[in-house]
């Protein structure tokens, strides 16, 4: 019996239109009626959640969040820090996300830093990414 190749896992809820996951970023009237129809699309502002959530901001969670835009503006920050202290709260909040790529911009005389990260999702085996611009 052959083996299928490149199978594609696909969660139940991801079938049916009229369910929504979860809420979807940003908070805006209608982000908050219509929601996310994915659970990927769930994980991704799950996982923007986190990244802008700064660490004891989230009530019984003191642990919850990076904080990123804390330690973009740090004087001294490395990629592989960041993508170490990202990869380990997404270990414990998040298993099913790993960061795979980190870059970061800097325009100094606009006061500006832009970061873009790439993960993949292990459910399906998918990637993404997200940007983020700080000014």
């Amino acid at each position: 019996m052959p083996l299928i190749q490149n199978t594609k896992k696909i969660n139940p809820l991801d079938l049916n239109n009229n369910v929504r996951i979860g809420v979807a970023f940003p908070l805006n009237d209608e982000s908050m009626t219509s929601g996310t129809q994915t659970t990927r699309e769930q994980l991704k502002s799950n996982f923007l959640n986190l990244l802008l959530t700064i660490p004891g901001e989230r009530i019984n969670n003191p642990n919850y969040g990076i904080g990123l835009k804390g330690q973009l503006f740090e004087n001294n920050i490395s990629k592989t820090y960041l993508q170490e202290n990202i990869n380990s709260q997404l270990a414990f909040w998040m298993p099913e996300i790993t960061v795979t790529e980190i870059s970061l911009q800097h325009d100094i005389d606009q006061y500006k830093v832009s970061i873009t990260l790439a993960y993949s999702i292990t459910l399906d085996e998918s990637e993404d990414s997200i940007q983020i611009n700080y000014s």
